[in-house]
């Protein structure tokens, strides 16, 4: 006999303004307390001294948790210059200063090279694997490591601010698995001053902005109440970046069963992915062929 799962079968986005001061975990875990949910998951990882989007998936919403991942996203970060850091943020431990300041000129004409296909080297102290062990882990135990660089599309990196000689306040939207840790490095790198994150608060994500967002203190305070619930958004979102196509009601009966459905549509292509929907509920994700959607992903 199937053991019984615990809590609620709730599902949604809550969308999280999260703290600086706790880890993406951590809101996950809070989260899942609060509405007593079954299951719950996170689309894209914050630093625990990041603030900003964290975008909680609950329940069925985790079966969207990799559209929400591949969207694009925006980042407003300060860079302070003239230091390098072992984590390359203010949190690490200087390794390494340049008494060099660049002008503005010359800062706006060294961010042309970061923007569009870019190579990128994640920093020391990140959630790559290596050989099966995190990043962060190797480098906390004194261990130096060459990580591959990683290809990453940054769609826009301009300069907000000057607030002083020794910072810059900039804007960068991109693409999946950004670091803004490399960018402000490998920025201060170039610039020849060296340079590391001094704070990072991510705007938005996919359909989701931090205005919009609960604070850690508001969930605390309406933990298991249905005012909690209130915030929750419906999992649809989570496919924003898909061609919507709806079904008839044999399709949706097939496609929860896994099987092909017919869908009705005038836009898709053969080949296509996109969801099909049955009265403004997700039935399924999948792939456009000859009139019907075939699943890849069914929600219950």
């Amino acid at each position: 006999m199937a053991r019984a799962k615990k809590g609620r079968a709730i599902s949604g986005w809550l969308v999280v303004d999260k703290p600086a001061g706790i880890t993406s975990t951590a809101v996950v875990n809070k989260v899942k307390w609060a509405m007593d949910a079954q299951k719950a998951g996170h689309a894209g990882t914050l630093d625990p001294a990041a603030t900003g989007v964290l975008a909680i998936a609950l329940g069925e919403a985790t079966k969207t948790v990799p559209y929400i991942t591949d969207a694009l996203k925006c980042y407003r970060f300060v860079v302070n210059l003239g230091a390098a850091t072992t984590t390359d943020d203010a949190e690490g431990e200087v390794i390494a200063r340049e008494a060099v300041r660049p002008s503005d000129a010359q800062i706006e004409a060294a961010l042309a090279g970061f923007r569009g296909d870019i190579e990128q080297v994640p920093p020391q102290f990140s959630a790559v694997k290596v050989e099966g062990e995190r990043a962060y882990d190797l480098a906390r135990e004194g261990e130096a490591m060459i990580l591959a660089a990683r290809p990453l599309w940054v769609e826009r990196l301009q300069m907000i601010a000057r607030p002083s000689v020794d910072q810059v306040e900039l804007e960068m939207v991109c693409g999946k698995g950004g670091y803004v840790r490399s960018i402000a490095r490998d920025l201060g790198e170039v610039l020849g001053c060296l340079g590391h994150v001094a704070w990072l608060r991510r705007e938005w994500s996919g359909p989701f902005t931090a205005g919009e967002g609960i604070s850690i203190e508001e969930i605390d305070r309406l933990a298991k109440t249905g005012e909690l619930d209130a915030w929750l958004k419906p999992l649809e979102l989570g496919l924003a970046d898909l061609l919507e196509l709806p079904c008839t009601p044999e399709g949706a009966v097939r496609l929860k069963n896994g099987n092909p459905g017919m869908v009705l549509t005038s836009s898709a292509s053969y080949g296509d992915e996109a969801w099909a929907s049955y009265q403004g509920r997700a039935v399924a994700v999948g792939v456009y062929k000859a009139g019907e959607l075939h699943p890849s992903r069914v929600f219950n």
